[in-house]
């Protein structure tokens, strides 16, 4: 490939360097912000050599080139356009100006969420690990490294407020360490355990409120709402104290003024927000069953388009952490989602002849039954409209079976063939079977519509 004559033809189709406002990428796809979105001919650039699917989310132009060539893609646009370089961050927060305010909700509540994934992911991974041995007997439950390695596994969700705090206040812009200390507030040793809560708790009084002495354990929306009142705060108070007495009044004022206010308000309203969602969802589960599954496997994919899907990792960490729920349902019907717009799109492989869209609908399909979906989403099946319907319903029909086997999962974050290590042990043949289904469906749908695949 010819990457400068790439570089050169993208940018005029972009409408030249003064409307390219910043520009970044990611791990296979080119992320620009216009300033006039009009400007940019996606169709055109969706014709030019190599690039395998151009659209438009969360405010961004994103031009999927894939692994590697992203990367030379990039360092040729920089070195040509001369455009200030950004972090992906501040990409993000330019991009976030175009969007409504639910796709701004839901793009915050990512950005807090996302960085804490791997140690949710470790510690369900152990979980399952630990799960699987003690189901068969392959292990002295009783034994030390039995229990050293269910403390690891536990680790993650006894602090999860701690990690919350950090991550909620550098979105919000607050000091990321006065967050963490909020969250160790909410989770202090004296306060009754969230998980214990069936044993008796203490009421304590304060103005003449009454505060429930129970921590936050585990809990997800009273720290987020937390964080954000306390970075709100504390750039107040940083407006008005002198500079020289900033590093000790500031968040000296901001841990009492916020602690107290998380304590009697924020957090049992918090608290209760996480535990309506999860009753609502888990009262869906449980008594409208596989129809659930049907609904919201069938519309996942649309929901992705929206980006508002980035907001359901705050809900899936809540349905974990809830006693009376403690798995992960929502997770294995995304999974099937997601390889059902991978059989779409490898239907699409075989119902071709267009050498370009062959060269992109195998690796696409590839990613998602990795759990990426954007290429198979975005460079195949909406650009042919019936395959990301023929999608829809395989998804539809995957989501059913697997709440219908009642398929659960440990942690967030993975799906497709990488969601079967977090897996439920005694339900992962019941997943594996889902995604079956899921793929196949939407294989054959997709494959025995009717569509032009070759004028592209």
């Amino acid at each position: 490939m010819n990457t400068a004559e790439v570089v050169k033809s993208l940018i005029l189709l972009l409408g030249g360097v003064e409307n390219i406002a910043s520009a970044t990428h990611c791990a296979t796809r080119l992320r620009l912000v216009l300033h006039d979105d009009r400007k940019g001919d996606k169709v055109a650039i969706d014709q030019l050599d190599n690039v395998k699917g151009c659209f438009a989310n969360a405010g961004q132009l994103q031009i999927i080139f894939g692994t590697g060539l992203v990367n030379e893609v990039y360092d040729e646009f920089m070195r040509v356009t001369q455009i200030e370089q950004r972090s992906k961050t501040e990409v993000n927060s330019i991009a976030s100006q175009k969007q409504n305010i639910i796709q701004r909700c839901a793009r915050t509540l990512s950005n807090i969420f996302v960085p804490i994934i791997p140690a949710i992911v470790a510690s369900g991974l152990l979980m399952g690990l630990l799960g699987t041995l003690r189901t068969y007997n392959l292990v002295d439950s009783g034994s030390t490294l039995f229990i050293l390695l269910d403390i690891f596994s536990s680790s993650a969700f006894i602090i999860l407020p701690i990690l919350i705090g950090f991550t909620a206040a550098e979105e919000f812009g607050g000091n990321p360490y006065l967050g963490a200390t909020l969250g160790g507030i909410l989770t202090h040793p004296a306060l009754t355990n969230a998980w214990s809560v069936a044993g008796g708790f203490e009421t304590m009084q304060l103005f003449n409120f009454d505060i429930a002495m129970i921590g936050y354990q585990g809990t997800v929306f009273p720290v987020v709402l937390a964080t954000w009142f306390m970075s709100i705060v504390e750039k107040n108070i940083r407006r008005v104290v002198p500079n020289a007495l900033d590093i000790i009044l500031t968040p000296f004022i901001t841990v009492v003024l916020t602690g107290f206010v998380a304590m009697i308000f924020i957090g049992p309203a918090g608290r209760a927000l996480g535990d309506g969602i999860s009753w609502v969802l888990n009262v869906l589960y449980t008594h409208v069953g596989w129809f659930a599954g049907i609904l919201f496997g069938g519309s996942y994919s649309a929901i992705v388009i929206t980006g508002i899907h980035h907001s359901f990792h705050a809900i899936e960490a809540g349905l974990l952490t809830n006693p009376e729920i403690g798995i992960n349902f929502l997770l294995p019907i995304w999974a099937m989602s997601n390889v059902a717009q991978g059989g779409a799109c490898l239907a699409v492989y075989f119902k071709t002849t267009n050498e370009k869209i062959k060269s992109i609908a195998v690796p696409s399909a590839v990613s998602s039954l990795l759990g990426i979906t954007e290429a198979a989403i975005f460079g195949i099946n909406l650009r042919f409209v019936k395959p990301f319907f023929a999608a829809l319903v395989g998804g539809a029909c995957g989501g059913g079976y697997v709440v219908f086997s009642k398929v659960g999962m440990t942690a967030v974050g993975l799906t497709g063939l990488p969601g079967m290590a977090i897996v439920q042990p005694k339900t992962l043949i019941h997943y594996i079977i889902g995604m079956v289904i899921a793929f196949i469906i939407s294989f054959i749908i997709s494959y025995t519509l009717k569509y032009s695949t070759e004028n592209v």
